[in-house]
């Protein structure tokens, strides 16, 4: 039975004005409270904000599915496991970083230096560790600088997640991919864990404002590659890494 246009207004509207809601208030009234006591009295600050985002996000996504009629969110267990890796991932949507946050306890992601001008939300992303560039391929001198801290970092567990096309795609298909991510998983001698996302466009669009919930939606993310290079090896460029990537998502969309 279709839906009359008005009425699907009036769903998107409400379930939409619902979410970011709680997204704000959430924050403010049930969160903000534990992170400033986490500020003031965590002796692993960064980690701790870390699992406080988390578990806000997985909060907000729980609340998304529970008032979004024919909405799933379907995570590959799999995914729950990955730890100390570099984890690149294809990106459709302005929900596909906060639900990556809302999947691990201990997670960086690189971000636009311009980020850190936003009131609270740029203090809270310093605070978390996160790391910022201002360059478009999105890593510079200014990140790598950083690399032994990151190194350190992902040995005890941590994750670094990126989305190396550095923008949202339009029509869900994989854009370039910037060779940086590579160039951090090499120089920190991580594994590479390949994420696929699919339908969090379909949730929430690149270029809209309202959530379309007038269809039944199963977002899912996938595991579709793992691999731990030779980085000593002479032969292993970015390059090698980025095409073995593309494969990995060329294959599961010919499947």
């Amino acid at each position: 039975m279709l839906i009359p246009k008005w009425i699907k207004g009036v769903v998107d509207f409400s379930i939409t004005i619902a979410a970011w809601i709680y997204f704000t208030l959430g924050f403010f009234i049930l969160f903000s409270p534990v992170y400033f006591l986490a500020f003031l009295f965590s002796g692993r600050r960064q980690e701790s904000f870390q699992k406080l985002n988390h578990l806000f996000f997985k909060s907000f996504f729980g609340l998304v599915q529970l008032i979004t009629p024919g909405l799933d969110i379907d995570i590959d267990d799999e995914v729950y496991s990955i730890r100390s890796s570099v984890v690149v991932c294809n990106h459709i949507s302005y929900l596909d970083p906060i639900l990556l946050i809302s999947l691990f306890e201990k997670q960086k992601t690189i971000i636009k230096k311009t980020f850190l001008k936003v009131p609270v939300f740029g203090w809270l992303l310093k605070t978390s560790g996160y790391l910022f560039t201002s360059a478009e391929e999105a890593f510079n001198i200014f990140l790598l600088e950083g690399l032994e801290t990151l190194k350190d970092y992902l040995a005890r567990g941590g994750n670094l997640f990126i989305f190396p096309e550095g923008t949202r795609s339009r029509n869900g298909k994989l854009g370039r991919l910037n060779k940086g991510a590579f160039t951090i998983a090499k120089r920190c001698g991580a594994p590479i864990e390949v994420l696929m996302i699919t339908n969090t466009n379909t949730l929430f669009a690149p270029g809209k404002f309202l959530f379309n919930t007038s269809v039944p939606n199963a977002i899912r993310i996938r595991r579709i590659l793992h691999f731990e290079p030779d980085y000593h090896s002479e032969t292993i460029f970015p390059q090698d890494l980025i095409d073995q990537v593309r494969k990995a998502f060329a294959n599961q969309h010919e499947s």
